[in-house]
């Protein structure tokens, strides 16, 4: 059985999308979702989805082991989903390959520190983008340049608003991200 641990700091409507894609799955399983907000609502899922959870401070993430330590003993692979911390070297170092990361654009594009959410999709229809899309993708150690595993593009409509190019990326990472992770893994 291959072990993940979710990753995730914000709402965690992708973390239970791929939660609920492999709940009953025979050969991947979810061990625990970690964050690195106290107030985040990705625990709140958890506890509804009864799937453990921890948070972690920022420094725990960056000044000690504890971290990697955790992660060593629950997961095979790391999934982020809405994680915005830069993943720490010693942790990039420990899951070569192993660290897979959803992105709201079409890497390169849109990528790098400061470039999630609301930022891509304002940015997407700010520079009048005619398409946008996910990329999921390997982590490294530097922001959005890992290994490209998978791409699904969407239009974007002149009349689109930030708010719809936002809604359009949600349909593409729900429908797409658990099945790359599956196929990845697998």
């Amino acid at each position: 059985m291959k072990r993940l641990v979710i990753l995730a700091s914000g709402s965690g409507s992708n973390a239970e999308n791929i939660i609920r894609y492999f709940e009953s799955h025979n050969e991947i399983s979810i061990t625990s979702i970690v964050t690195n907000r106290k107030e985040a609502k990705v625990l709140d899922r958890a506890k509804k989805l009864n799937v453990p959870s921890q948070y972690f401070s920022r420094k725990s993430f960056f000044e000690e082991e504890v971290v990697l330590e955790y992660l060593q003993q629950n997961a095979d692979y790391v999934i982020l989903a809405g994680f915005l911390l830069k993943i720490p070297q010693n942790i990039v170092d420990a899951y070569p390959n192993k660290i897979i990361n959803i992105h709201p654009s079409l890497l390169p594009k849109f990528g790098g520190k400061g470039m999630y959410g609301m930022n891509i999709h304002n940015a997407v229809k700010e520079q009048g983008e005619t398409e946008t899309g996910i990329t999921v993708h390997f982590v490294n150690e530097n922001y959005d340049e890992g290994a490209i595993i998978f791409q699904a593009k969407t239009p974007v409509l002149i009349t689109d608003t930030p708010e719809d190019i936002a809604k359009s990326i949600h349909k593409l990472e729900y429908a797409n991200f658990p099945k790359v992770i599956e196929e990845t893994i697998l």
